[in-house]
């Protein structure tokens, strides 16, 4: 009776829990809980919508382990809302329609692909990746990059950075899509930022989630409303002090700046006509009013150890030059430091000729570095002469000392204007028949100010085909945004330098910049969500190895032999007469 109570109650246990979803999160970071937002978003849902996840095929472990934490996420989606919440995995290479398959959709769409060479045993078979998922509603889509500035290989930092914003990257695309509103962006065009094709990419990319317009401050009287975020894109031209009352004033309304600066003069160009240039101030006059908001841009240069690779003559004659891809320490590689719990954008980002950024005293706000270089960079100050002649000798790694130094700075909280106390009279009164009396302070102000103007620009190769041959005849195409155009060229064409290629994610952070200034905060508060990295001490690892296979190996075989032979000296001792 007891056996049979025992099976009733235990079937009796299995069937109500069956009935019921009913959970619990014992992981310290919460991994498998989603935000108070997330399920907000999902509740909302009066159509179904179609996740489309391109992770499916033979991966090697890294991408794997993605596809399966993307798998056990979308699953924890799919039970707030299983009646409209719909996903699946399937391989680019199968067909979206007859004869077209779905990798080239993607393409199309701007995914980002990775070509991995996977070693089997009859030699090397090409295996494209594409770490991305289609979302789609009410007959929109759009996609989710879910390793933002991918290699070939995956770090466990990376991956675990990857992981831990899936909610907020799945999140924000269906926000956009239930709720179709676009913001305003304003794109200052005053002081000589570029307008022409080397911002190609950058207006693709913010077209489509975003209303994008112009903007000339030296002939508008202030920035109009609806403009929810005006960019500053590497200006050229001295801003005069009414410009900067604009650009103030529409700060201390509780407009957001993201500004692209390049506090020197130092282009790629200059090198055409002789080895050698001297990089020198811009003067754009705008050192005081990012002084006021808590940051300084310094006149200088970060050189980093961890760079891009450009394609530099060293050696021959003018008619027959000898050219090699070599490290350009001024092209530094850089990405999100520890201190970053807002951005935290994944991936590499690609900068030419970048200036460090200092924060000052500003009482109320609160500063954040979002882009810092690698543990062994070092700054030179101005009047700094830059030489090709630099790469023909390695560099002197004890030079690279400094780590960590920022290059991308967020400014948040209760700003103060560069003109409180300097507006009297006539000016004060004309501001407010104008109706925008003057404010002294932002109550939550925000700035995202970058020390590189070249990160959201694009360069220009020829167009390459799927075979890796280019027509020189044809028109060039546009790389993305912030690209190497000599190693990407060379990885499409197959050539050897191919594998310096980086596709840094300079893109992926422009658009987090953006969303995170004027997206709803409570799911830019997502970002901040993070996933422990707990790994093993590796020098102990090895210290110990022998005693930790001993342990862990022959300590269970000699328990489970020692127990047989107990367990019959026992049966003979007790059965013996």
């Amino acid at each position: 009776m007891g056996v049979l109570l025992a099976l009733i109650l235990f079937f009796l246990l299995n069937s109500v829990a069956s009935l019921s979803d009913w959970r619990v999160d014992l992981t310290e970071e919460h991994r498998y809980t989603l935000e108070e937002t997330t399920r907000q978003q999902l509740k909302e849902l009066t159509d179904p919508i179609e996740i489309t996840v391109f992770l499916q095929g033979e991966f090697p472990s890294g991408f794997k382990k993605l596809a399966t934490s993307t798998e056990q996420f979308l699953s924890l989606l799919k039970k707030q809302n299983p009646t409209f919440f719909q996903y699946r995995f399937i391989s680019p290479l199968e067909e979206v329609s007859e004869g077209k398959l779905w990798g080239d959709s993607l393409l199309f769409m701007g995914a980002l692909n990775i070509n991995l060479t996977v070693q089997k045993k009859a030699g090397q078979s090409s295996n494209i990746l594409f770490p991305v998922a289609l979302v789609q509603y009410k007959g929109q889509q759009s996609l989710v990059t879910l390793l933002p500035g991918a290699s070939r290989a995956i770090s466990q930092t990376e991956l675990n950075r990857a992981e831990a914003l899936l909610e907020f990257q799945f999140t924000s695309i269906i926000d956009k899509l239930v709720h179709p509103r676009k913001p305003g962006i304003a794109y200052e065009i005053g002081h000589g930022e570029p307008t022409d094709q080397q911002t190609y990419q950058l207006r693709m990319a913010l077209q489509k989630d975003y209303e994008l317009r112009t903007l000339d401050l030296t002939r508008q009287p202030a920035v109009p409303a609806g403009v929810d975020l005006l960019l500053v894109v590497k200006p050229a031209l001295r801003f005069s002090e009414a410009e900067k009352l604009k650009i103030d004033q529409y700060v201390m309304r509780g407009g957001k700046l993201l500004c692209f600066i390049d506090n020197l003069v130092a282009e790629m160009d200059s090198f055409g006509r002789k080895p050698a240039i001297v990089a020198f101030d811009r003067d754009l006059n705008l050192g005081d009013l990012f002084f006021r908001y808590g940051a300084r841009i310094n006149p200088d240069l970060v050189m980093d150890l961890r760079c891009e690779v450009s394609y530099i003559q060293v050696g021959g004659t003018v008619e027959q030059p000898q050219n090699e891809f070599l490290p350009w320490n001024y092209f530094p590689l850089v990405g999100a430091p520890l201190a970053d719990k807002k951005l935290k954008t994944a991936g590499y980002v690609g900068l030419r000729f970048a200036n460090s950024i200092d924060t000052v005293e500003a009482p109320g706000v609160t500063k954040t570095p979002l882009l810092a270089s690698s543990e062994q960079a070092r700054t030179i100050t101005t009047p700094a002469l830059i030489s090709l002649n630099e790469n023909s000798t390695v560099p002197e790694n004890k030079l690279f000392n400094r780590s960590e130094i920022p290059v991308a700075m967020l400014l948040e909280g209760k700003i103060p204007s560069l003109f409180r106390n300097r507006i009297f009279g006539a000016q004060a009164d004309s501001m407010k028949r104008f109706g925008q009396p003057f404010i002294a302070q932002a109550l939550q102000g925000g700035v995202l100010l970058v020390a590189d103007g070249d990160l959201v620009l694009n360069d220009y190769i020829p167009a390459v085909d799927q075979k890796g041959t280019y027509d020189p005849q044809a028109p060039l195409v546009p790389t993305e945004m912030g690209w190497n155009p000599y190693t990407h060229f060379e990885y499409l064409t197959g050539g050897e330098a191919g594998r310096y290629f980086m596709p840094v994610a300079n893109k992926e952070f422009l658009l987090n910049s953006v969303e995170y200034l004027i997206s709803n905060p409570a799911i830019s508060q997502l970002r901040a969500k993070e996933i422990t990295l707990r790994l093993l001490d590796g020098q102990r690892v090895n210290q110990y190895r022998l005693w930790a296979q001993m342990l862990l190996i022959l300590l269970p075989l000699l328990l489970v032999i020692g127990g047989g032979f107990l367990f019959q000296w026992i049966r003979k001792r007790q059965f013996a007469h």
